[in-house]
């Protein structure tokens, strides 16, 4: 499903970001990407979503290739892909309901659809009760579960998730992850990016990619270092 082979990615005032990355992320795989602010976590995430291309090797995510792509395939490609940020990103003038509205919108789907669908997200993830309010009026942990929600939206067969947590504090922690948890068993391979490490460890058993300086220095899949 992602796949990664010798990538490297530099750019013109910070430099190399990634050195020869490679791994492979199978359907229906649920894989911490961890280590430092800067060791590259997200320089990989944005490469999977295709914002950016690699400066060298290859990124193959669902048949795709980086950089060889056509750019109508990209959006196409971009349904197939969740994403979920750290500070949320949920418009503040629309509702929890309209926030995930909105990714339904922007693909044409039917106002029926939208709204029946918006439904069964908000319950998903725990805020049927919520659905008439504003960002404003949520906790940090309910946000983020709206932010969840809208990633979703689409049926990704992958979720990404940059720092998902880092503005949560351990209860509201908790509850996110045991959401992604529920999402992964019903088969979406999610790529979790944090550099919380009590998080990783509470949560054995799931594959761990340790980044440092902009390679993967550890792949708890192979066993290596």
């Amino acid at each position: 499903m992602i796949r990664f082979e010798n990538v490297s990615k530099e750019y013109p005032r910070s430099g190399l970001a990634l050195a020869d990355v490679s791994f492979h992320v199978g359907k229906g795989e649920f894989c911490f990407l961890t280590g430092h602010s800067g060791a590259g976590k997200s320089t990989v995430l944005r490469l999977i979503h295709m914002e950016e291309a690699p400066s060298a090797g290859e990124v193959r995510v669902s048949g795709y290739v980086a950089g060889r792509v056509r750019r109508r395939d990209v959006a196409i490609l971009r349904r197939k892909i969740g994403y979920v940020f750290q500070d949320f990103r949920l418009l503040p003038n629309r509702t929890a309901a309209e926030n995930v509205a909105f990714a339904l919108e922007v693909t044409g789907a039917k106002k029926a659809v939208v709204r029946t669908k918006v439904g069964r997200l908000l319950a998903r993830v725990g805020l049927a009760s919520k659905a008439e309010s504003y960002p404003g009026e949520l906790s940090g942990g309910e946000q983020q579960r709206v932010a969840v929600a809208r990633a979703l939206a689409n049926d990704p067969i992958v979720l990404l998730a940059d720092e998902p947590t880092g503005n949560l504090d351990p209860r509201a922690t908790r509850g996110i992850f045991e959401l992604f948890r529920e999402i992964n068993a019903a088969g979406t391979a999610i790529l979790f990016a944090t550099h919380d490490v009590e998080l990783v460890r509470e949560n054995g058993g799931y594959r761990v990619l340790e980044m440092e300086r902009g390679a993967v220095v550890y792949d708890s899949a192979a066993q290596t270092v």
